[in-house]
């Protein structure tokens, strides 16, 4: 599959969704999006960007840009509807249109790409808008025009907290309760750290940051040294100078895979420095590491809740093996053991069970499914790891697992850490 920097990436992904008796169409004047509204028992919720055989859904990544990276997961996603429509008739019957932009990691970029998406495109849903600032940037225009903007792929956890934007909903674990696993296993591991900190200079850096300092409030772990960083920043060495000059003995890597691999190098060439290394999930994957040669990144901690393809453990796992095969067949050209295809693969999946659960098969009915997720089981994720969600928690997987980076892959270890019971619900 082949993303441009530009314009509309046609991703034809057949994917089916059940009627239900949701038929209908309406009209509105020149320029405006198409209403459609259901009759039936789903009478007057709307139908736009869905019929009896068809769902178009827009996603709107960085394809290009300093976070660029993360155009893989679309691939993933195209590749798991392709099979599920090729090979199992789809989802209760409908064929998705999945249509891709890219807004360059750049928030004005994305509102436009969202209003081509509900206006022009005329989709059913917003599936994926990647990046904090991005999503931040658009869930008022979503939410004005009462448009699902599910499964986001950003952790903030004002997608879980916020009363207001009823119509958007996150899927990973939010950063706050990321930063208290790292916070736990340093009160743990190493009591009376000093912790040195690069952060994204944005509400994705700061909303981890800030709940790291939250969760090591009242104990012997401190932040004796921060530094931040722009997305529009050429080199974060500068940075990682000053911080080195701490003397820290943890070094807490909150940061876009760009820069995640700066800091890493940076990290590697100061024999010097050698603090404890924990860089953040979203810039854990692999491709991340590898530039920066896997044996200077040996012993750096991170988490995750989704199954690594690189791990043996998952070679005879059903799900792993088939995630492999309909890569190779579906996506030919993208590698399987890159993790943000395997992300891609989970979060489909995970639509794919929400939908299908869905009482109507409507924007609304949408929305109620992925706010009444009970323990739904999704292949791809780590065992132990399901997706729950109530009319006063909407986080829909809370759950993760520490793990350790040992030859040339990432090694889990202790237990499944299941943030809701370990340290409570957030607020709003």
């Amino acid at each position: 599959m082949r993303f441009t920097a530009i314009g509309r990436t046609a991703v034809t992904a057949t994917l089916v969704i059940a009627a239900a008796a949701c038929g209908g169409r309406g009209e509105t004047g020149e320029g405006q999006a198409t209403t459609s509204a259901a009759q039936g028992q789903c009478q007057g919720q709307q139908t736009t960007g869905i019929t009896d055989t068809t769902l178009k859904l827009g996603g709107i990544y960085p394809l290009s840009g300093p976070a660029s990276a993360y155009g893989d997961i679309p691939k993933g996603i195209k590749a798991y509807f392709d099979y599920v429509n090729a090979e199992k008739g789809g989802v209760d019957g409908r064929k998705v249109e999945l249509v891709v932009r890219d807004d360059g990691y750049q928030p004005p970029k994305a509102v436009e790409e969202a209003r081509r998406l509900v206006e022009q495109e005329q989709v059913f849903a917003l599936f994926q808008t990647l990046g904090t600032p991005s999503t931040t940037a658009t869930w008022d225009y979503t939410n004005q025009r009462k448009v699902p903007q599910v499964f986001v792929a950003t952790g903030a956890s004002q997608w879980g907290t916020d009363t207001e934007h009823p119509w958007t909903i996150g899927w990973q674990p939010n950063y706050v309760s990321e930063a208290r696993v790292y916070a736990q296993y340093l009160k743990t591991e190493k009591p009376g750290a000093k912790v040195a900190v690069l952060y994204q200079n944005d509400d994705f850096g700061e909303d981890l940051f800030g709940g790291f300092k939250r969760a090591i409030e009242g104990t012997d772990v401190t932040v004796v040294a921060e530094q931040s960083y722009e997305v529009t920043d050429p080199s974060i060495e500068p940075q990682m100078r000053n911080l080195a000059e701490s003397g820290a003995d943890v070094f807490l890597n909150v940061t876009t895979p760009k820069f995640g691999s700066q800091a890493l190098a940076a990290d590697a060439k100061n024999t010097k420095w050698n603090p404890l290394h924990i860089v953040n999930n979203v810039a854990a994957s692999v491709t991340v590491l590898k530039p920066v040669g896997f044996e200077n990144v040996q012993g750096v901690v991170s988490s995750s809740y989704y199954k690594d393809p690189n791990d043996p453990q998952w070679a005879d796992d059903a799900e792993m093996k088939l995630y492999k095969e309909k890569m190779a067949q579906y996506a030919p050209g993208a590698d399987p053991n890159i993790p943000y295809h395997t992300f891609g693969w989970a979060v489909a999946s995970s639509f794919h069970k929400a939908l299908e659960a869905a009482p109507c098969k409507t924007r609304e009915g949408l929305m109620e499914s992925v706010r009444n997720l009970n323990n739904v089981q999704v292949d791809m994720l780590l065992p132990g790891v399901t997706m729950q969600t109530s009319a006063d928690d909407a986080f829909p997987i809370e759950s993760m697992q520490l793990m350790e980076f040992k030859g040339e892959r990432w090694e889990v270890f202790g237990e499944v850490i299941d943030t809701r019971k370990e340290f409570g619900p957030l607020s709003n």
